[in-house]
């Protein structure tokens, strides 16, 4: 399966020539020019790996790797910043807000590819079980698809990054408001409500195949994924 890169730049013809660049090294490119397209991108599904500018409209680089350092479900990317400040202390601060590299302009691409497999090995290192199972559940973290005995079960985005959070957390009771700080991210006003709407669709998802009775509901307290009886259901 081809690895996942997603280009944060908003310059497009430096986007382009390094959208080209890693396709013709067989990697997938995702281009986004802001920090608010890219927040969408990795929602939609999780990149292997982040090339991430440092001065980008709006929101900086450097901002956006801390709030994805700050997310349970994309503190782990892989993050080359690649920028054209070149000061030791810029370095410091891009490094001390969760970049895992620096490089700055201009750059070879033949050492930015080299830069990018030496980061993904390390990742590949750390994180070699993608697949998180529980029970008769398979989330495939790569392929983002669930097979419940083997049979493949559609799921929203929304509805996989739930089950992501609950397979990663099983057994531990999260409130809504838990839930939307780790699901939507912080500092985001969305009706805690709202996370009952996802849950009941997620339920919806596991109901033919038996396994919507793995979530839930504990009563004054919010949820939990779990084979054992919820007190106060």
């Amino acid at each position: 399966m081809k690895k996942r890169v997603l280009c944060v730049e908003d310059e497009a013809d430096i986007r382009q020539m390094i959208r080209f660049s890693l396709e013709r090294e067989g990697y997938e490119v995702i281009e986004a020019g802001d920090a608010g397209q890219a927040r969408t991108a990795t929602a939609e599904r999780l990149p292997d790996l982040m090339l991430v500018d440092w001065m980008l409209p709006g929101q900086s680089g450097a901002e956006l790797i801390r709030r994805l350092r700050a997310d349970e479900l994309t503190r782990g990317i892989p993050i080359i910043m690649l920028t054209a400040r070149s000061e030791e202390d810029d370095m410091i601060v891009g490094l001390e807000s969760g970049a895992d590299d620096y490089l700055v302009k201009p750059v070879s691409l033949k050492t930015l590819h080299a830069r990018i497999r030496a980061l993904l090995r390390r990742s590949d290192g750390h994180d070699v079980n993608r697949v998180l199972t529980f029970g008769l559940l398979a989330l495939d973290l790569d392929a983002h698809r669930l097979r419940i005995s083997g049979q493949p079960v559609h799921l929203g985005i929304t509805e996989y990054r739930l089950l992501e959070f609950f397979l990663k957390h099983t057994g531990r009771v999260y409130s809504r408001a838990q839930l939307l700080d780790f699901i939507w991210g912080q500092n985001t006003y969305i009706e805690e409500r709202t996370v009952d709407v996802h849950i009941l669709r997620l339920r919806k998802s596991l109901k033919p195949h038996q396994a919507d009775h793995y979530i839930q509901t504990v009563r004054g307290a919010g949820y939990r994924f779990s084979e054992e009886t919820a007190l106060g259901l």
